[in-house]
């Protein structure tokens, strides 16, 4: 048999034994927080049409999809992102409800990514999605249920950093970029490449104080104080009422009691396009990436066919256990499997002992002698004197 057969492709990896039992414990501990703010679960497929995943619909691109064929002929993709998946369920199937619908789901998404750096192809991703609520309020439970849900999965040191990229699109309109040069220079910024930005803004031909104006978002984070400045800096109605909401959310997640995790970021400006308000990600200790990503995509869904505003985030499972694992955070597995050693003539009174152990809940296996039974060693060790 080849070698190579036993080996997984580059960026995927095999999860057994000691590590899987935490991290399932992990997906239940956060699955079990999200449960009780009321979010039902909803699965949907591995893979999906090409179109779901379009550069209409302002998710992964292309280049880094999983594509393949059906014998139909249909381009399919496997899952980048679960957001637009979820997004077409709900306009398929509840397309008449009028109230909020409350998802969460679990599963793994798939990105084909040129420059790995570490990073894994094939990721667990969990999370949840609140339809048909355009409020601040479900914008801060999305922030508070993350809060929470970090916390049970054994994480106390982490920053969930808030944005709007309502504040950055009003400024852009107000130097009257157009929407290419507004998503080349989004891309700039969140790169943090400040002289890519500046060139940009240079040949674009913006007047001088609306290039100083967007060059400085990238510098906007920090406490309350932060988002104040963000409003002095500003005259159009779109970025005050972006920094309005900020401040608004904020008062409510001193509701919640959980402001001392949060900080401001208007600089932040996600990869997708579809988000349209509030963005946030979550940092922690021992990762270089977002362990969280999450947002306000209020168009989304009528690309579907759904007219409804939307919130949501993605927990990276895979992410979080690298995190617990450098803050050695002690994680409870399930007890050691009981071993039921028989022999010919007790058969049945060695399974009568077994299925009483899993009838009090305690996992037992049946082993016959000679199959790492303690005698077995014993004897072993005595023929080797």
């Amino acid at each position: 048999m080849s070698q190579q057969l036993l080996h997984t492709p580059e960026g995927v990896r095999d999860i057994y034994g000691k590590e899987y039992a935490e991290k399932f414990h992990v997906e239940q501990q956060l699955r079990e927080c999200i449960r009780l703010y009321g979010y039902e679960d909803i699965q949907t497929p591995t893979f999906e049409f090409f179109d779901v995943f379009s550069k209409e619909i302002g998710t992964t691109p292309s280049k880094e999809l999983y594509k393949f064929f059906d014998k139909e002929g249909n381009t399919l993709v496997l899952r980048p992102d679960f957001t637009p998946s979820i997004a077409r369920c709900a306009a398929k199937y509840f397309s008449e409800k009028k109230h909020p619908l409350r998802f969460s789901y679990i599963g793994n998404t798939f990105t084909n990514t040129s420059n790995l750096q570490g990073k894994l192809k094939e990721v667990t991703q969990l999370g949840a999605e609140l339809i048909g609520d355009s409020g601040v309020e479900a914008d801060a439970e999305m922030i508070c249920m993350v809060i929470k849900a970090l916390l049970r999965a054994g994480l106390n040191r982490f920053q969930v950093a808030i944005g709007d990229v309502e504040y950055f699109k009003g400024l852009c309109e107000e130097a009257g970029l157009d929407e290419d040069t507004e998503l080349e220079l989004r891309s700039f910024i969140s790169g943090k490449n400040y002289f890519g930005a500046q060139e940009l803004l240079a040949e674009s031909n913006v007047a001088k104080p609306y290039q100083s104006r967007l060059l400085k978002v990238a510098d906007m984070f920090g406490d309350m104080g932060s988002l104040a400045g963000a409003g002095a800096m500003v005259e159009n109605t779109r970025s005050l009422a972006a920094v309005h909401r900020l401040e608004k959310l904020y008062s409510l997640l001193q509701l919640y009691g959980v402001e001392s995790y949060v900080s401001f970021d208007l600089g932040m400006l996600s990869k997708y396009r579809y988000y349209t308000g509030m963005i946030f990600k979550a940092y922690t200790y021992g990762v270089g990436e977002a362990v969280v990503k999450g947002g306000r995509y209020d168009r989304l869904l009528q690309q579907f066919g759904k007219d409804a505003p939307a919130v949501g985030f993605v927990i990276v499972v895979d992410s979080i256990m690298e995190a617990l694992s450098r803050q050695n955070v002690r994680l409870p597995v399930p007890d050691e499997i009981r071993k039921v050693y028989y022999d010919a003539g007790d058969y049945a009174e060695k399974l009568a002992e077994a299925r009483k152990l899993r009838s009090e809940g305690i996992a037992a296996v049946l082993l016959p002698v000679g199959n790492g039974h303690p005698l077995e060693r014993e004897i072993s060790k005595e023929g080797a004197r």
